[in-house]
């Protein structure tokens, strides 16, 4: 029963044009299930592959969101839709910098290259540089983290991303890292 009820509301999301986050309000409610966990069920929305590592991180929201981001080795994450990159900062980052203060972002418009510095976080303990993942421009900014930066803590996945970009040359997505590579990466430079 749980299985067609999660069913229903994913394709009611998709008859709402909600996009994946909603789609992963549904399965953070234990609604959904992962991929494979019933027979001829598919992911019903693109950007999540069908990858064992993939299947496997349907099983939590934060997990399923982490499943299409890339990650540079400066601990920022892009999630690409319809040619524009939405950018964070990883939650390894966010713990690392601590309660977030204050956001400095570019404007919209800004051309930026690959590793260019966007911005910078300041927190109670630090200040930390942005990078552009991407070459591309500024399309829109996170005007709510002027107000209420502290989003960045609280959902550095969702509601504390900081910038949405064009994607200008799509094959530098090849050289950041998946989640699976980015969390060996931070394993690698805990020890």
């Amino acid at each position: 029963m749980a299985a067609v009820v999660a069913l229903a509301a994913v394709r009611a999301l998709q008859r709402t044009g909600s996009g994946p986050r909603s789609a992963a309000a549904v399965l953070a409610a234990g609604l959904g299930r992962p991929r494979g966990a019933f027979p001829g069920w598919a992911a019903p929305w693109p950007g999540v592959g069908v990858g064992a590592a993939q299947a496997r991180s349907l099983g939590t929201s934060p997990a399923l969101l982490l499943a299409a981001r890339r990650f540079t080795d400066k601990h920022e994450w892009i999630l690409v839709e319809n040619s524009i990159g939405t950018v964070g900062i990883s939650n390894f980052a966010q713990e690392a910098l601590g309660d977030v203060v204050y956001c400095s972002l570019p404007e919209i418009g800004t051309k930026l290259n690959k590793q260019d510095e966007f911005g910078a976080l300041e927190s109670v303990k630090a200040a930390s540089e942005l990078y552009s993942p991407l070459t591309g421009e500024v399309t829109e900014i996170n005007t709510s983290l002027a107000e209420n930066p502290g989003l960045v803590n609280k959902s550095c996945y969702e509601d504390g991303w900081l910038i949405k970009m064009t994607v200008d040359n799509p094959s530098e997505l090849d050289e950041l890292m998946s989640e699976d590579a980015y969390e060996k990466y931070i394993k690698s430079i805990e020890e």
